[in-house]
């Protein structure tokens, strides 16, 4: 069995082996400063150090709080040598009671943060009594009373250090591989999103079985294209990259999220990376982009692009399956193709990627077939948060398009019915594992953990199937969850009771997002409540006219809104789950249509599968809007 290291012992392994090489990548004064994995866990030490001297105990927690850059990597680490648990938080986080509540519920008694994150924090600082001090990564003019900035917290390491290194060194090697190392907090369906347990072994029992099927060399570079507090980013980007005597590079925060994604591309030119972690949506970003720079060069060349393009998928097919004796007049074909078109359609990506690793959702075969097709393939992974997080993944060796990859080894993995009985290969049900990388639990939440993780096992919520005992196949939700572009995960149970609850227009709603653009709702409409409304705010107009009929659509759009900035409930769930379309249905869901099972609960497939084109519809310009002749219909 192999040893059960804590990430303290992971990074005294690494950088014992690698102490020269490049970790960290990180643009200043316009240019690419390297930091080597001996300097990485000298400023480590630094900050562990000197969060030892500012008071912090084993075991506190300090929340997290910036975007990508050397100080996330080198303050977790510090935070975890100080012995104590990070909680990192997502800068997606604008409502101020999502942060209120992680980091209360957290029990943070310290706050890392960047200078762009910090107006967030002082604004919600009085909900935080428990808080004690917020560390800035950044040199202020001036700091409040209670924050103080990373400089100085590092030259208060550097005298704990001179004076009292045998008590750091205690504390770090008190640390043991059953101890928290961070809280990673879901998205929530309501404000009470669960914080998952992550332990120290958790996380070096992942990186060893990522390793198990996939691998990088000690001179390729990460371009980290994914916020680090993303479990995806902080595996198999940050530790796993590590275990290999790797690098890994951040892009340079903008001062607004669009400029911060402008970043990218000039980012993956400078840097030219070799490997990259991608989600759906920015994956199919790069290839509008690279489509729309042949287009410009005319219509010979995107006629000629287009013909090898379809020539190389026909080739590789699954990729495990590639060639055969009747394709190999296409090779000598391809590889001229290769060098006059598709090694100038890699310079967009910098000119040296190997292949991307994908994560987050489902990923569109034909997005993993052109990827191949250009030579730099796209291999689909698997995983969630409660698992830390990497279950599956396709890799060089072994990959076929269309699945979810080899499952990680050594670890457990069954296809469970609704009742919880294994299936055989080939049926579809629930994801199901055990683990050393299964979590500890969600922290102060009992009941959840217990329905989560039964006598290990934990209950991924994710349908899926095995295509032989190796390979899996991810398929949907086995529970209900909106996927976003982006590969988010959230679920929507919180919103639509409060949809149905807070309005006595609203009878019964569904949401829908799978990796779609927006979230769109499929609702039945209270007829009674909207008719009388409009007799009292429009007395004299006909109810079965269709002016009568635009007023109870307005109305029920004004119920969504009230989720939405000014509105009566601001506030209680992220403004990006929150529907962009309505789709307003002629009939309510009931057990004679089959919409609703004997315990009357909605059937999710079942409602979609009804109304797919009104789905469809909803995705159209005139569909999002909710004054258009479907919905008209369905209350006239």
């Amino acid at each position: 069995m192999a040893d059960r290291l804590t990430i303290i012992d992971f990074v005294e392994k690494y950088v014992g082996r690698y102490s020269s090489n490049t970790f960290l990548w990180e643009k200043k004064g316009g240019k690419w400063e390297p930091t080597t994995y001996a300097e990485t866990r000298k400023e480590a030490y630094r900050i562990g150090a000197g969060l030892m001297s500012l008071g912090v105990q084993k075991g506190e927690k300090i929340a997290l709080l910036s975007e990508g850059r050397n100080l996330w990597v080198t303050g977790e680490l510090g935070i975890l040598y100080a012995g104590a648990v990070n909680v990192p938080l997502s800068i997606k986080l604008e409502e101020a009671n999502d942060l209120v509540f992680r980091i209360k519920h957290s029990d943070a008694k310290y706050v890392m943060t960047s200078a762009s994150q910090l107006p967030k924090i002082r604004k919600i600082l009085n909900d935080l009594p428990a808080v004690e001090k917020v560390i800035v990564f950044d040199e202020l003019k001036e700091y409040a009373d209670n924050e103080i900035c990373i400089n100085e917290i590092m030259r208060m390491g550097d005298s704990f250090l001179s004076e009292h290194e045998e008590m750091f060194v205690q504390r770090y090697r008190s640390v043991g591989p059953d101890d928290y190392a961070n809280i990673s907090y879901t998205s929530g369906t309501t404000a009470d999103p669960k914080g998952i347990l992550l332990t120290h072994r958790n996380y070096t029992a992942n990186v060893e079985q990522a390793q198990s099927v996939i691998g990088v060399t000690p001179q390729d570079r990460m371009l980290i294209i994914l916020p680090l507090d993303h479990c995806f980013a902080h595996v198999a980007g940050f530790y796993t990259m590590m275990s290999y005597g790797a690098s890994i590079g951040t892009v340079p925060p903008g001062k607004t999220p669009m400029e911060s994604l402008r970043n990218i591309p000039m980012s993956i030119q400078e840097l030219k990376p070799t490997v990259m972690l991608s989600v759906p949506a920015l994956a199919k970003n790069f290839k509008k982009n690279i489509e729309a720079g042949i287009k410009a060069k005319g219509p010979k060349v995107e006629k000629l692009y287009n013909f090898a393009l379809g020539l190389a998928i026909s080739y590789n097919k699954e990729g495990y399956n590639k060639g055969g004796i009747l394709q190999l007049w296409k090779k000598p074909l391809m590889a001229l193709f290769d060098k006059l078109i598709f090694s100038n359609v890699r310079q967009a990506l910098g000119g040296e990627m190997k292949f991307f690793v994908g994560g987050g959702a489902l990923l569109d075969i034909d997005l993993q077939r052109y990827y191949y097709a250009i030579g730099i393939p796209m291999y689909q992974g698997y995983g969630l948060s409660e698992a830390t997080p990497i279950i599956s993944a396709n890799a060089p060796a072994k990959h076929i398009l269309g699945s979810s990859g080899k499952v990680v080894s050594p670890m457990e993995i069954k296809i469970c019915d609704g009742d919880g009985n294994e299936l055989p290969v080939g049926e579809k049900g629930e994801i199901v594992i055990k683990g050393e990388n299964v979590m500890a639990g969600y922290w102060k939440n009992p009941k959840s953990t217990a329905e989560t993780v039964v006598d290990g096992w934990l209950h991924t919520g994710d349908m899926g199937y095995m295509r032989d005992k190796e390979f899996l196949y991810v398929v949907g939700r086995f529970k209900s969850l909106l996927i976003s572009a982006d590969g988010e995960k959230y679920s929507p149970e919180g919103i639509e009771e409060s949809l149905v609850e807070n309005s006595k227009y609203i009878d019964q709603v569904v949401l829908h997002n799978s990796q779609d653009p927006y979230t769109i709702a499929l609702m039945v409409p209270n007829k009674d409540a909207l008719k009388a409304f409009v007799k009292e705010t429009a007395p004299g107009i006909p109810l079965d006219s269709e002016e009568a009929v635009k007023i109870m659509l307005n109305k029920i759009q004004d119920e969504f809104n009230s989720y939405r900035k000014g509105g009566r409930n601001f506030g209680a769930f992220p403004e990006r789950w929150l529907p962009a379309a309505i789709c307003v249905l002629p009939e309510p869901f009931t057990e004679q249509n089959h919409m609703v099972n004997s315990t009357m609960k909605i059937v999710r497939g079942k409602v979609e599968k009804a109304y797919e084109d009104r789905m469809a519809f909803a995705y159209t310009p005139e569909g999002k809007n909710i004054v258009n002749r479907m919905n008209i219909s369905s209350l006239s």
